[in-house]
């Protein structure tokens, strides 16, 4: 199997990602009209740079104001180093996910949930406690945010 060629990223590029960044549903005319270029130079710069893996999917961002209701969790992980792929993936599967990141120390990720419920919280742990790989979980819910600097 071939690999495609990674050129580097330049100006245009850049200035792509971003727009895509604050608005990944923008069409490639608007794109194109915002960056001063050709639409087809849109579409052959998008095309390069997800062949590339630079662009690997396009996603929804929830506002903060959105999900306040509820209940919000923080779940330390612990993961068979082997099944660390296929766990990140089926965890993107849960819209109640909102932040996971792999950490440092005791525990492998750190994952951010917002369910509608405790009920639902508890069918999420769960859920995730079945997953193949996952060893080991720990759960804080979030009683009161005392400091909160996230737009």
């Amino acid at each position: 199997m071939g690999k495609t060629m990674v050129h580097a990223l330049d100006g245009l590029d850049r200035e792509l990602i971003a727009a895509l960044q604050s608005n990944a549903r923008m069409s490639t005319t608007d794109l194109a009209k915002r960056l001063r270029v050709a639409r087809t130079t849109v579409v052959s710069r998008l095309s390069r740079l997800e062949a590339q893996g630079v662009i690997v999917g396009y996603t929804v961002r929830l506002g903060a104001t959105e999900g306040r209701e509820g209940v919000q969790a923080f779940v330390n992980l612990s993961v068979s180093p082997k099944a660390a792929r296929s766990v990140v993936d089926r965890l993107s599967l849960f819209p109640e996910l909102r932040q996971l990141a792999a950490v440092s120390g005791e525990f492998d990720y750190l994952a951010v949930l917002r369910a509608s419920s405790t009920q639902r919280l508890d069918a999420l742990l769960d859920e995730i406690g079945e997953i193949d790989g996952v060893i080991r979980t720990t759960t804080s819910v979030l009683l009161a945010m005392r400091i909160d600097r996230i737009a």
